[in-house]
C-alpha cells in the first residue's frame, strides 16, 4: 500500500506480525519494530534501542485519513490501499496521461491490446490485468504512442511495476 505523508509518498508492506513485533518494508528497506498501542489512538514504537511516540486522530469516516502527532510535529496521512489504487485507476478518465503505465496492484497480465509504435487515442484500452479475481481494462487518457512494452501476456506483475512507456 502507499502512505501519503504530506507531499511524501511511501510504499509500505507488512511482512510479518507476531504479537507486538512487526516487520515492515518501507520503500524497499525492512524495519523490525516493537509496536504497542496505547489509549486514545496513541502508539509507542521501539526501534533500534530508541522509543518513539505517536498519536493518531482519524479525520475521515473511511479510516484512511489521519492527523499524526509525533516529534512535536503534526502530519496529514492518507492510506492508499490496493482497493483505493484500483478505484483511482478506474476513475482516471480525466486524469493527465503519464509517460508510463503502471500496475495499480499485483496481478496477472491477461492481454496486451497494443503494439510498440502504435498510435492511441484517448480512451483506448492498452492492457487487461486480472487482480483479486477481476479483470480490468487499463486505458490511456490522452492521445499518445506506445514507446515500449515491458511485460508479456501471462506474466505476474507487482504493484507500481511499469507495464509500458508512452510518448505523450
Amino acid at each position: 500500500m502507499e502512505i501519503h505523508i504530506g507531499n511524501r509518498v511511501a510504499e509500505v508492506e507488512l511482512l510479518s506480525k507476531q504479537g507486538n513485533k512487526v516487520s515492515i518494508q518501507i520503500d524497499g528497506t525492512v524495519y523490525d519494530v516493537d509496536v504497542a498501542m496505547t489509549e486514545r489512538g496513541g502508539c509507542s514504537l521501539l526501534y533500534g534501542n530508541k522509543s518513539y511516540n505517536a498519536e493518531f486522530m482519524r479525520t475521515s469516516d473511511d479510516g484512511k485519513h489521519y492527523k499524526v502527532n509525533a516529534n512535536f510535529s503534526t502530519y496529514d496521512v492518507e492510506i492508499v490501499d490496493t482497493e483505493a489504487k484500483y478505484l483511482q485507476m478506474k476513475r482516471s478518465d480525466n486524469a493527465r496521461q503519464d509517460s508510463r503505465m503502471v500496475a495499480p496492484m499485483p496481478g496477472k497480465i491477461v492481454s496486451i491490446a497494443v503494439k510498440e509504435g502504435q498510435r492511441l487515442n484517448a480512451g483506448d484500452t492498452c492492457i487487461v490485468i486480472e487482480a483479486m479475481k477481476m479483470q480490468s481494462n487499463y486505458k490511456v487518457t490522452a492521445d499518445c504512442t506506445v514507446d515500449r512494452i515491458l511485460v508479456e501476456e501471462g506474466q505476474t506483475v507487482s504493484a507500481n511495476q511499469t507495464l509500458m512507456t508512452l510518448e505523450v
